[in-house]
């Protein structure tokens, strides 16, 4: 446990130190100005995603040069690092001057599959069905997860709040499970790494937001938060994986599902996600956040018990608990209770 701390606190004092470093940079290069479909009212420079992807690498250096990680793990975290770079480099070329959706797409697929084969064929989900077939199929999955992440970014630590309790949760099973081996321990150092940088960006971002992370932050972080729930999915826990991402996973997915019914350019910006519903309705940025953090620390803990949960329906009941809790907050922010 204590490797993990140290992990922690340095990506979080490494992430702090990014910040104020690049801050005026990003003031002068990277400024978000708002339109009509921002949640800001005031110009406000973005890339903060920079630093957070900064604080994550340095304490996976540490962890490595500390020997935290297994040797045979070590390259699976220097090829994930790459991936979340190439992706973060994506989003920040797109934030600068805006890619067509095909190439964008295309660079986005190439770098989950990097981040894929880092981990070797040995992590399956689906043993009966051929590599490839499982693989393509993780591919669109973790292409839909990137980008909703990147969708879910709209509002001032909103991504702090939706992710920071899915990595604490992921940390904390990754250690209960590490004499399980080195994916364990991989899993458990991953995600205490991203979670100290997301941690040293928070206070920069807090409501008003100073900082914001950006498309580099938000592909780059949806990137490493998949590959950490497919690892802990193919370690035979996929209740726990499915759980923790729901809240995520649900508003995006309805709201791209309701704009394809109406023939709406699902790839332009827009303003019809729950949150988004919540906040045009007179909700302070706090308030949303503060519903998702709750609502997320439940699904955590849910996860938690499924964790250890014996039998099919003790899974599928507490996978229906999360699907409760899921609903009852997409009720709240979207004007429904």
């Amino acid at each position: 446990m204590l490797p993990l701390l140290a992990a922690l606190f340095a990506a979080a004092i490494a992430a702090g130190v990014l910040v104020i470093v690049l801050q005026p940079l990003l003031q002068r290069y990277a400024l978000a100005r708002p339109n009509a479909r921002s949640s800001h009212r005031t110009p406000t420079p973005q890339g903060g995603g920079i630093a957070v992807l900064g604080g994550c690498f340095i304490a996976l250096a540490l962890a490595a040069a500390m020997a935290w990680l297994p040797p045979g793990s070590r390259e699976s975290a220097g090829w994930l690092a790459l991936a979340a770079a190439l992706i973060g480099l994506i989003g920040a070329v797109d934030d600068i001057r805006p890619l067509p959706v095909a190439p964008r797409l295309a660079g986005q697929a190439l770098t989950i599959w990097l981040a894929l084969w880092a981990v070797g064929d040995g992590a399956r989900l689906t043993p009966d069905l051929p590599l490839a077939v499982e693989r393509a199929f993780e591919v669109f999955a973790g292409l839909w997860f990137v980008n909703l992440t990147n969708f879910m970014d709209g509002l001032d630590w909103l991504t702090v709040a939706g992710v920071t309790p899915m990595l604490l949760a992921l940390s904390l099973f990754g250690a209960l499970a590490g004499a399980g081996g080195a994916q364990a321990t991989l899993l458990a150092v991953v995600a205490a790494a991203l979670c100290g940088g997301m941690l040293g960006f928070a206070p920069f971002n807090l409501p008003p937001a100073r900082l914001f992370l950006g498309d580099v932050g938000s592909l780059a972080i949806g990137l490493i938060v998949a590959w950490l729930l497919f690892l802990l999915a193919s370690g035979g826990a996929l209740v726990p994986a499915l759980l923790l991402p729901m809240y995520y996973c649900a508003d995006a997915t309805i709201t791209l599902c309701r704009r394809l019914a109406r023939g709406e350019r699902v790839w332009e910006a827009h303003r019809q996600h729950f949150y988004q519903q919540a906040a045009d309705r007179g909700w302070t940025a706090l308030r949303v956040v503060s519903h998702v953090a709750v609502a997320n620390v439940a699904l955590a803990g849910l996860a938690a018990l499924a964790l250890f949960a014996d039998g099919l329906w003790a899974q599928l009941g507490l996978l229906a608990c999360g699907a409760g809790v899921t609903a009852l907050l997409l009720a709240r922010l979207g004007g429904r209770l």
